[in-house]
């Protein structure tokens, strides 16, 4: 699958998306997968940053109230719409433009830091990403990402639970299975009745990779792996949000962040 088609599912998808993440239905997102990737970045203020699939800009908007300047790309324009008029309604200086992440409209070492939250496993092209996001950061700076767990969210997960409905283990298969445009149809469960029953389903094209494939793309690209964390909620957040209470069983996100070398050393 190309880039320009994958793009095309989530250019369908961008309307309900926006309207249901800005209503507060990707709980994983809004109480722990971002809060936990903010809490690891390194200091940003002051720093220039791209935010790589940004979509309708939510995390990019984190990115700039912590003082970097920031520019977002998205390869679905309706996303890019609605990320922009939200820049018109509060302002923190963010440029925002309609791209693809293997032909990003920047000079070399443009950036001291890229991020990607929760949207590179959506793009075909691994290798061209990770090329364009170690030509565009200077040396001495960082990308970091965040991706659906290649260990723990494989292709078949399926969540067990208890006769109390808590959950007790996750089961999981099809680890080494590749999976290249597989077309996956769901919703945000969160959603109220009413708004599932209106909505359609999101369909979001599957790039699964082993976790050796990520840390190979990686340093493939010319980073050195700096450093990997894993969201777990806390038993107070599992309580309070038990659609989260499976990340204490087994993680469902992956936080990597990779640095470019000061020196040359092992470049593309």
């Amino acid at each position: 699958m190309k880039a320009s088609e994958a793009g095309a599912f989530w250019e369908r998808n961008a309307k309900t998306w926006t309207r249901h993440v800005r209503a507060g239905y990707d709980i994983y997102r809004d109480v722990l997968n971002s809060p936990t990737f903010l809490d690891a970045l390194p200091p940003i203020d002051g720093q220039r940053g791209l935010d790589l699939g940004c979509g309708e800009g939510a995390n990019t908007r984190h990115l700039a109230r912590r003082g970097a300047h920031m520019d977002g790309i998205d390869i679905a324009p309706t996303f890019i719409r609605h990320a922009r008029a939200a820049e018109t309604a509060e302002p923190l200086g963010i440029s925002y433009a309609v791209a693809d992440g293997t032909s990003l409209p920047f000079a070399g070492a443009s950036f001291d830091f890229v991020t990607a939250f929760m949207s590179l496993m959506d793009m075909p092209d691994i290798d061209g990403v990770l090329a364009e996001a170690w030509r565009v950061v200077r040396p001495g700076g960082f990308l970091q990402f965040s991706i659906v767990h290649p260990c723990f969210a494989p292709p078949h997960r399926k969540v067990l639970r208890d006769s109390r409905g808590e959950t007790r283990a996750v089961e999981l298969a099809d680890y080494f299975s590749a999976r290249h445009g597989e077309v996956e149809r769901w919703g945000f469960k969160s959603a109220p009745a009413a708004e599932k029953a209106a909505s359609p389903l999101f369909e979001v094209p599957r790039f699964h990779r082993t976790l050796s494939q990520w840390v190979d793309a990686l340093v493939g690209a010319g980073f050195v792996l700096e450093r990997m964390v894993e969201p777990c909620a806390s038993p107070e957040l599992a309580a309070a949000q038990p659609v989260v209470a499976d990340t204490r069983v087994v993680p469902q996100a992956l936080i990597v962040r990779g640095r470019r070398p000061r020196e040359a050393v092992g470049a593309p």
